[in-house]
């Protein structure tokens, strides 16, 4: 069975253009293909593990040929779980706002999290990184409310699309497809790029259900 995964880093809710926009997407996909999965990640509701001292810690054993032990272990096995509701999926959608011309820090914490040597990576000396998870697609709805393609510097510049477009080409994932919507809160009448933005929702959801599977089973 085909699985959608639709990750969020939105805390607002139905206040969230991002998360508006991801459920045409999602409403789009399960109409064309009712026989598929959907899970849905909010990153926000208390899942996500942290990952620090003891979860560097253990990366740094794994990168060694070292296993690791006592809380180290524990983080390991946290972000392990992390690791296998994401590659679970056969096809990603991620909602991401902008925040501070890049990506919530939670959607940081999460590629942190899942970004482990065996997971999502293998590394060579001499050859260097190989991103594990080949033959996936994803679809990335991007939102912000003053930067803007073609904007002067003084609206912000863009730390968003470029970093998180760059560690799924990393990890493996070089099928991207992008929505935006970047209406300019001086703009009064931000409704025509919203109702693009959810057209091209409906298509890429539709579009998505349809895509045969690439990846190795």
């Amino acid at each position: 069975m085909t699985t959608l995964l639709h990750i969020s880093a939105s805390p607002r809710g139905e206040a969230s253009e991002s998360l508006a926009i991801a459920r045409t997407f999602v409403d789009a996909f399960r109409e064309a293909n009712p026989a598929a999965s959907v899970d849905e990640w909010d990153l926000w509701d208390g899942s996500l593990p942290d990952f620090g001292p003891d979860g560097a810690g253990a990366k740094m054993r794994i990168f060694a040929g070292e296993q690791p032990a006592g809380p180290q272990e524990t983080a390991w096995h946290r972000a392990r779980v992390a690791f296998e509701r994401f590659a679970a999926a056969d096809l990603y959608l991620f909602s991401l706002p902008m925040w501070n011309a890049g990506v919530p820090y939670i959607a940081k914490q999460f590629i942190d999290v899942v970004s482990q040597p065996g997971m999502v990576f293998g590394f060579d000396p001499e050859t260097g990184y190989t991103g594990l998870l080949e033959g996936r697609r994803a679809a990335v709805v991007y939102t912000s409310s003053v930067y803007g393609k073609g904007r002067p510097a003084a609206f912000g510049s863009d730390f968003q699309q470029p970093y998180f477009e760059d560690w799924l080409r990393w990890a493996g994932i070089m099928d991207v497809s992008s929505i935006a919507f970047r209406p300019n809160l001086a703009v009064a009448d931000a409704e025509p790029g919203r109702t693009a933005a959810h057209d091209a929702a409906s298509r890429l959801g539709t579009e998505f259900a349809g895509m045969p599977l690439r990846r190795a089973s």
